[in-house]
């Protein structure tokens, strides 16, 4: 009797072992998977477009010959974009945040407003620029201009901010409210002086990560009016203006293939940006986490 309960304990240990080492090689699997497509991607991109990269094709404005195209106006244009896109998005994000997680009272109507909020962080990115068409170009006249482009791009990643905010603040200890309220500190004193500085990390990562998805978008801001060509940096918030995604499509589909090789060089530009965003909120997210 003992040696059958022995034999069906190693039995049962057996097969664990085997559906954890399957699993193991499973997730490998899936890793290389990812890892080999970015690598084939990067590849791609950087035999293509490093012929192009250089000094002129950073400090020049856009020409009819690929030889001479230059990427100053879509570089600018996205760096104006986000100057504007990130105080108004933050802001109203970790207000919004703040108002959900520590004043608003817990019921089926907060609940509501969460819960659709979450949803909005799904929607497509054409279904903001359809909204930004329709308010702030055509109903609040600003036009195809600058601060119609950053309005509809804080509209877009405002919800992820929200989210992400939420989350942060969340995770603060109730602990540390409850000992600064016991100290005679007030709501707002505890939020700026507890809560704030606590969430700070999980903050500034969700906010720069939603702005490097923000940079890399290209279907709201056509909708919204940015152009494909301009030979100028903007000037005012009224102005016209281009983005690298913008650019990028418009080398992309024309026909010669020398503009594929362009557009290989925006590319490049592009992610590397990308790249330094996500490492700043990677620094970021190391720098505070541990003070708290």
């Amino acid at each position: 009797m003992a040696s059958k309960e022995t034999a069906s304990t190693a039995k049962r240990i057996k097969g664990r072992v085997t559906l954890n080492k399957g699993l193991k090689y499973l997730f490998l699997v899936a890793t290389l998977v990812g890892l080999v497509f970015l690598a084939l991607l990067i590849y791609r991109v950087l035999t293509q477009g490093i012929g192009y990269l250089g000094v002129d094709f950073l400090t020049s404005f856009p020409a009819p010959f690929p030889e001479e195209a230059g990427f100053l106006a879509g570089i600018m244009g996205s760096v104006f974009l986000m100057l504007l896109t990130a105080p108004i998005a933050v802001i109203l994000g970790v207000s919004t945040a703040l108002y959900l997680e520590e004043y608003a009272a817990k019921n089926r109507f907060t609940r509501f407003i969460q819960v659709n909020v979450q949803n909005l962080a799904g929607v497509p990115s054409i279904v903001f620029g359809l909204l930004g068409l329709t308010f702030f170009v055509y109903l609040f006249g600003m036009g195809y201009t600058l601060i119609a482009g950053a309005l509809t791009m804080s509209l877009l990643i405002l919800p992820v901010i929200v989210v992400a905010s939420q989350e942060a603040i969340r995770s603060v200890p109730n602990d540390l409210r409850e000992a600064s309220t016991g100290m005679g500190a007030s709501k707002w004193q505890t939020i700026w002086t507890i809560v704030l500085p606590a969430s700070v990390p999980g903050i500034l990562t969700g906010s720069i990560l939603a702005l490097s998805r923000a940079i890399g978008e290209t279907a709201p801001l056509i909708v919204v009016g940015a152009a494909t060509t301009i030979y100028s940096i903007p000037d005012s918030l009224l102005a016209n203006y281009t983005a690298m995604p913008i650019q990028i499509y418009s080398w992309i589909i024309r026909p010669q293939p020398e503009w594929q090789f362009v557009a290989g060089a925006g590319i490049i530009v592009l992610l590397v940006i990308l790249l330094a965003m996500n490492a700043i909120a990677v620094w970021v997210r190391n720098k505070f986490q541990h003070r708290y």
